[in-house]
């Protein structure tokens, strides 16, 4: 019956990884937490006010999934320019003040156009790269290969290669790797959780990089699940084929999106199956973090979830205590570490 308790069980929280830290959403509120330069955390937590369209069709299957996607590149574009500050701020001396900034905040009027314009560039930027120039490269080939279904399943194929090494091109980069390990760091605690594990550095630390609702896995879908698609497409003029194939992005996404949100929810053999290649994927994506990263996801995970009551409701006596606890697994830490978590929790109290 213990054994039961501890099958894994949604969690309902989802994040990303950001410069130097990690965001952490549930439901309307998210929270970004990054390591400064002086070695503290800085918490922010607060409501986010998303699309009201968003809201509207959150309940349908396959519309949801295009809103959604939309509303969560916003955010995370908006979390990301806010971690940058931190980024490139210089070192404070102890004593100074060490206010969060606020004239690039990313509330401001001029500041949500800028978001927004970078969120549109980025979108029509990807549809070119893994819509539009897969197609025209499998055109090359249109000479040799005369069979339609074959020709789109080249198209899908130079579609997976090319998102493959972009995805190993930005990894050789010093600072994308890092990212990657805050990437390994939000998984492992999102893991954790789920795994029934008292969220600490201890337990964090052993728990799977790996996780089914990573938005690597949902890029995936979307190559795979286009191919599929494409198929069925027999029109012999390139330029309305080119039109068909842009106008059913949204419905890929909306596909994709429904197939990730089954694969967070269901452990049965054939989501199994279908997320394995996602999982691959996350190797190259996520990297093993470091305790002062784990620290700091567990910060941005503590100012948005209650994981406490949650273990409690869903696995009860079953839930995993650390045998350590957070600062006995890090024994080995330094006394500077110690006072970073002890300014992540106040920050997170405080916000």
């Amino acid at each position: 019956m213990a054994k039961k308790k501890r099958k894994k069980c949604y969690c309902g929280i989802g994040g990303q990884a950001v410069l130097e830290g990690v965001m952490m959403k549930n439901r309307n509120r998210y929270a970004v937490a990054v390591r400064r330069q002086d070695g503290s955390i800085t918490v922010k937590a607060e409501e986010y006010q998303g699309s009201r369209m968003v809201d509207r069709v959150a309940q349908i299957p396959f519309v949801r999934g295009v809103f959604n996607f939309v509303d969560s590149l916003v955010l995370g574009m908006k979390t990301l320019s806010w971690s940058a500050q931190f980024y490139e701020e210089e070192p404070v001396q102890e004593g100074e003040g060490q206010e969060e900034p606020t004239a690039k905040e990313a509330g401001s009027g001029s500041a949500k156009l800028v978001t927004g314009a970078t969120v549109a560039f980025s979108i029509v930027m990807a549809v070119a790269i893994f819509i539009v120039l897969p197609y025209f490269l499998s055109t090359l080939f249109s000479a040799y290969v005369r069979n339609a279904s074959l020709l789109a399943i080249l198209e899908g194929v130079l579609r997976i290669l090319i998102f493959l090494g972009y995805v190993l091109a930005i990894s050789a980069m010093k600072d994308i790797r890092r990212v990657y390990m805050y990437h390994g760091a939000e998984h492992k605690c999102i893991n954790c959780i789920e795994r029934g594990r008292e969220l600490n550095v201890g337990n964090v630390r052993r728990s799977s990089r790996q996780h089914r609702r990573c938005g690597t896995s949902f890029l995936l879908f979307v190559m795979v699940i286009s191919v599929i698609l494409f198929m069925f497409i027999r029109i012999g003029n390139p330029v309305l084929r080119l039109v068909l194939r842009l106008a059913l992005v949204p419905v890929i996404a909306g596909i994709s999106y429904e197939v990730i949100r089954l694969a967070g929810r269901s452990d049965n053999i054939f989501v199994r199956i279908i997320s394995a290649p996602g999982m691959w994927l996350q190797k190259l994506t996520t990297k093993e973090p470091d305790e002062s990263m784990i620290e700091v996801a567990i910060a941005s995970v503590e100012a948005v979830f209650d994981w406490r009551a949650y273990l409690q409701e869903n696995f009860g006596e079953g839930a995993q205590n650390a045998s350590g606890g957070r600062h006995r697994e890090s024994k080995g830490g330094t006394r500077k570490n110690r006072q970073t978590d002890a300014k992540a929790a106040e920050g997170a109290e405080n916000s």
